[in-house]
Formats: structure tokens, sequence, C-alpha cells
């Protein structure tokens, strides 16, 4: 028994680390209304982005992630937005929905500033159907998979101009706790003399997000732009994204990006009548990694719904 509350207990723990993280992303310059729900009171127009990702091909079980999201502006000073998306790595799933609501007001003639709210909810599951155990009839997996749900929500803000803008988001900002191990697992855990579980079993941590970019145009063809993602979690080293991407009339754009754990991406894009967007990228894996995964693939989609009178994307 002892053998197997460890083995349980250890599951528990990795789900408690792996429920704190939120999902990553590559392409976080395209899709940035996953990072921050207030760059939605920038566009003059509605957008539907899809980004599928494949973490670590080559590992059993690693992450794949999913994540939908539609966002724009609903009038001059009101911004909508919705996302959804689901999250799995090995026995560990989380799903999770949010709406947000921005409201947007000039500082200056040329600068503009947005104010987010989003609200939803969040489900942590652990399967256990899929776990092989020493016993089956073992009593901390008779009542089959774990499964909890949380209410959460997200704050962010976000000041922009023509060309650049730059915001912050703070995800997770309930901060709840899922409570992944019940009362009985505990009087188990103590009757066989295993160390205490922790008190944030699950606990969804508050994130802290920056995210900024800065487009230059070179001439009528070509234009470049640096971006720049601050990823910062509790108890965890701060992650530094730095991006470029470079745009050809319009349409065509490659890039760059740079983790300062030395993790690097290629980035590719192509956009279609100014109307239907496709982009991929490829995380190269760090010499840890190159031994047993081949990299991370993310694939993204996109429509952008123009005004009647829009001929073009200003953004």
């Amino acid at each position: 028994m002892k053998k197997i509350a460890l083995f349980f207990v250890s599951i528990c723990l990795g789900a408690t680390s792996y429920s704190q993280q939120l999902p990553q992303v590559t392409q976080y310059m395209i899709n940035n209304y996953a990072v921050n729900p207030a760059v939605s009171g920038m566009y003059d127009y509605f957008q539907v982005k899809t980004t599928i990702r494949n973490q670590w091909v080559g590992i059993t079980d690693a992450p794949r992630t999913t994540i939908l999201s539609i966002y724009g502006k609903k009038s001059e000073r009101v911004g909508l937005g919705g996302l959804v998306f689901n999250d799995q790595a090995a026995a560990t799933s989380r799903i999770g929905g949010s709406a947000s609501y921005t409201y947007s007001f000039p500082v200056t003639s040329s600068v503009k500033m947005s104010f987010a709210l989003s609200g939803g909810f969040t489900q942590f599951k652990i399967t256990t159907q899929g776990l092989t155990m020493q016993d089956p009839n073992d009593p901390l997996i008779a009542d089959g998979d774990i499964v909890r749900s949380s209410p959460d929500a997200t704050f962010g803000f976000n000041i922009f101009g023509k060309k650049w803008y730059f915001g912050a988001a703070i995800p997770q900002l309930l901060s709840m706790n899922l409570d992944l191990i019940d009362d009985n697992f505990r009087k188990i855990y103590n009757a066989n003399n295993l160390t205490p579980a922790a008190d944030n079993e699950g606990q969804l941590v508050r994130h802290f997000y920056a995210l900024g970019a800065y487009k230059h145009d070179f001439n009528p063809f070509w234009s470049i732009e640096p971006s720049l993602l601050l990823k910062g979690v509790e108890a965890t080293p701060l992650q530094v994204d730095l991006g470029v991407k470079a745009t050809y009339d319009d349409r065509l754009w490659f890039g760059m990006d740079y983790r300062n754990n030395g993790e690097m991406a290629v980035l590719l894009g192509y956009s279609i009548q100014e109307r239907y967007i496709i982009g991929y990228s490829y995380d190269i894996p760090s010499s840890d990694m190159s031994d047993n995964s081949s990299g991370s693939h993310e694939f993204m989609i996109g429509i952008r719904f123009l005004a009647a009178n829009e001929s073009e994307i200003t953004r």
C-alpha cells in the first residue's frame, strides 16, 4: 500500500505543478489575445484564430494544446472576446473557457489605452484508467477519474499606437485551489506515515504576462516587427521571449523567437486576401531534449472579418 500511495502521490504532485502552468505557445505575437485579452481594443475588426501545438514530438504522452479565440471591437470604446482551450499531458488534462470585456479610451491624439476583465472556468482531470497499479482495486483510485472545476478570471491592460503596443495581464487572478487530494486519500496518506501533502494541491497560481511589439516599415513592401514576452509564475524563473517577424507585402512573414532558457523557434506564415491567415512554428529542441525529441510543432489558422468600409488591415 505504501508504494502505491507514494506512486499516486507523485502523480498528484506532478499534476499540481502541471495545473499551475498555463499552456505555452510560440506564435504569441500572432494570437496575442491568448496572452492578454486587452489587445481586443486595438483591432477594428473581429477575428477568429485557432492554435494547435504538439510539444516535444517523440516523447510519449507529451503535452498537446488546442486554443480557439475570437476577439475584436464592438464599438469605438468596447471590445469583446472569448477563448476556449484544451491542454493534455500524459494522464492529466485541462480544459477551460472565458469571455472578456475591454474598455478603451484615448490617452493622447495618437495613443490609446485599454483595460480588460475576463471570466470563465477551468476543469482539471486526472485519468486513472490508463494508470498501471499493483492493485487494481486500490481504494485510492476506487472512485475513478479525479475531476475538479473552478471559476477563473484574468485582468489585463494594453497601451497602443498605430505601430506599437505594450500591455500586461494576470491570468488565474482568483488563485483558486483545485484540491486534487481528497479527505479519504489524506487518511490513507497519514495512516502509512507518508509526508503530508502541501496545502495548495492543485492551486491555480497567478501568472504575470507582459507583451509588446513594434512594427517598422522599411519601404512599401518590407516591414519588421520585434516583440517581447515576459512570463512570471511564483517559484519559477522568469521566462523571457524575444521575437522578430519580417513581413513582405503584408502577406508573407517569417521570423524567429528566442527564450532565455536557450530554446529557439522559427516561424512562417501567409495571409490570403487580408482575411485568411495560416502560420507555422517549429521549436528547435534544446541539447537536453534533442536525444529524445525532434522538437515542437505549432500550427495556427485565422479568419479576419473586415468592416464593410474597410479595405485593408491596419495591424
